[in-house]
């Protein structure tokens, strides 16, 4: 194999170079990409010439594909593809994908189709680093907590700042409430890691009120979000990063003004989390057995 590996930052991220995605990977090719994903928790890959069909094959090399999303519509004839559009909203908050159905996607890619002039970078944070940054005191309080999570979350925008399109667009995205309990520790099934498992979805930790709760979540938080645990990736054409969802967060920065941006983005169908405990995440409302399997 030729694959090569080149590291971006100390804590995450790498470029890797030497396969050609757009085509059918040998088993070896893609045991050494996950190999770089449990490593480096997000991989960039240049050069890319895939349409929709191409990057849902890429994407299943790793697994069974979700739907494109619980309650957004996909791309017309792509029921696997979600388009992330800056028409259609703006994700800028800091979030790991889905979490709040029971089995969140595994590993989500994004494949650059628009990109803006200037600004529309994404960033990615390590929730492992985070974790390991934890003092010691936070860090077996961690470990003990649970936390909510939710579709129909405070967006902490005023009422009167919304216009009927994005009212209509939180109607659609809430149109079928979830509401899901995981572990703030959550252990990843391969490489035995432990992540801070929370991000903007997290609004409440079980057995304690919202007000208690947002500032333990705000907290543990501010560790994720260090610049030294981030890896912020300016877009160019023609690229595709996949990410560890079980182990990371992204926020896509809205800097680029009135530009057009576009992704499309494909996941991977995921297991349900569990925490050090070996306890599972449990659901309270909402079914997605529609918009996921659960991975073995």
């Amino acid at each position: 194999m030729s694959i090569e590996i080149q590291k971006v930052t100390a804590n995450i991220g790498a470029r890797v170079s030497g396969v050609d995605i757009g085509k059918p990977l040998e088993v070896e090719e893609v045991t050494a990409i996950r190999e770089a994903l449990n490593l480096h928790k997000a991989l960039v890959f240049d050069d890319v010439h895939l349409d929709d069909e191409g990057q849902e094959a890429f994407a299943r090399h790793f697994g069974d594909l979700t739907t494109a999303h619980p309650t957004v519509p996909a791309v017309d004839g792509a029921p696997n593809v979600l388009p992330v559009d800056s028409e259609r909203g703006r994700a800028n908050h800091w979030h790991t994908d889905v979490t709040f159905v029971l089995n969140p996607p595994q590993a989500s890619t994004l494949r650059s189709i628009t990109v803006p002039p200037y600004g529309g970078e994404t960033l990615i944070a390590s929730s492992a680093a985070a974790y390991r940054d934890l003092p010691e005191p936070l860090r077996v309080l961690a470990d003990t907590l649970w936390a909510e999570h939710t579709n129909d979350y405070d967006y902490a925008v005023p009422e009167e700042s919304i216009d009927a399109e994005k009212a209509a667009q939180r109607a659609q995205f809430t149109s079928i409430k979830f509401r899901t309990v995981h572990p703030v520790v959550r252990v990843h099934p391969l490489t035995g890691e432990r992540g801070l498992f929370i991000g903007g979805f997290a609004q409440r930790i079980v057995g304690l009120s919202a007000t208690e709760s947002r500032k333990i979540l705000d907290l543990l938080q501010a560790y994720v979000t260090r610049p030294e645990n981030i890896l912020r990736w300016r877009w160019s054409p023609n690229q595709l990063v996949l990410f560890d969802n079980r182990i990371t967060q992204h926020y896509a920065i809205d800097n680029y003004d009135n530009q057009p941006r576009r992704l499309n983005r494909v996941t991977v169908a995921g297991d349900i989390p569990v925490g050090i405990e070996g306890k599972e995440s449990y659901s309270i409302e909402g079914d997605a057995s529609h918009y996921t399997s659960v991975a073995e």
